[in-house]
């Protein structure tokens, strides 16, 4: 059941050292502001999964949070790579990375698969691919019915699934909409779950078929607004550019980044204060 919790509270109860963590949110309502506060507390061994990392899992890797990604596509959107991300790989700075690479149509299915309390995803997506020569857990199932071959890959179940959305209720059912990627699969997967809202209303109003997560599949909630900053909540604020362009320089040299990481992320109290040092010309200047 949703219980409210600031969201330093929230990590310290749900989120440990060696979780399989799965943050989701694909163009907006990407948990920034979360991601922030698992830094800020300093979490290790963490195993990352998401379909499309990008900033936020990059700023996660250079942080030494994590010891495995799993993941569909890397990038920058827009922009080019993720530096802390490559640096980790090539050269296991701050720490060695495993990843495993998965297709999004694979991710996409094995966390439905999860959330269905299944044990693997069936698909077609890698007939004629190279992707089982990478990664090994992907095999190959005929079809009880047709004798058709299959890939088979295992069910995505985290042990806590973090996601954004726009608004929830005092009971902390959450609504969310927009483009969505597979927010309500994540939670549905995970042992454990936390949301960040842009606000807590006293009725969602939502329309018929909305994207609604009642309180009985939600761990924590937490008010957090402009927690997807520099990505866009729809129908709240506007993705941040500048941002994504500038985390490619602050992010392409280590000792840029850690000079980043230690004034923005670790020396701010909360997402508020990280959000007023954004908005400092002064601060802001150094990494220009």
């Amino acid at each position: 059941m949703a219980e409210w919790m600031t969201l330093a509270e929230a990590m310290a109860a749900h989120v440990h050292d060696g979780d399989t963590l799965a943050m989701e949110g694909f163009t907006h309502l990407i948990p920034f502001a979360a991601g922030h506060e698992i830094m800020r507390q300093r979490l290790r061994d963490l195993s990352l999964i998401r379909m499309t990392p990008d900033l936020i899992y990059d700023q996660l890797i250079g942080a030494g949070c994590a010891s495995k990604l799993t993941f569909s596509w890397g990038g920058n959107p827009g922009v080019g790579s993720l530096h802390r991300f490559r640096d980790a790989v090539e050269n296991d700075w701050p720490s060695p990375l495993a990843i495993e690479e998965r297709s999004h149509s694979d991710l996409a299915n094995a966390y439905v698969a999860g959330a269905a309390n299944l044990p693997f995803a069936v698909l077609r997506g890698y007939t004629g691919s190279d992707y089982p020569r990478v990664n090994s857990q992907i095999r190959s199932i005929t079809c009880p019915f047709t004798g058709e071959v299959l890939a088979a890959t295992p069910a995505v179940r985290p042990d806590v699934a973090v996601i954004h959305a726009q608004k929830a209720d005092w009971k902390g059912n959450v609504f969310l909409w927009g483009i969505l990627g597979v927010q309500k699969e994540a939670v549905l997967s995970a042992k454990r779950a936390i949301v960040t809202v842009e606000e807590r209303v006293e009725s969602l109003n939502a329309p018929p078929n909305a994207c609604i997560l009642p309180h009985w599949v939600v761990t924590a909630v937490c008010e957090v607004p402009r927690g997807a900053t520099p990505s866009y909540a729809h129908g709240y604020y506007e993705r941040d550019n500048v941002f994504y362009r500038e985390w490619d320089r602050i992010s392409r040299e280590r000792e840029r980044f850690s000079a980043w990481l230690s004034q923005h992320i670790l020396k701010t109290r909360d997402f508020e204060e990280y959000l007023a040092l954004q908005r400092d010309p002064l601060v802001k200047a150094i990494y220009q």
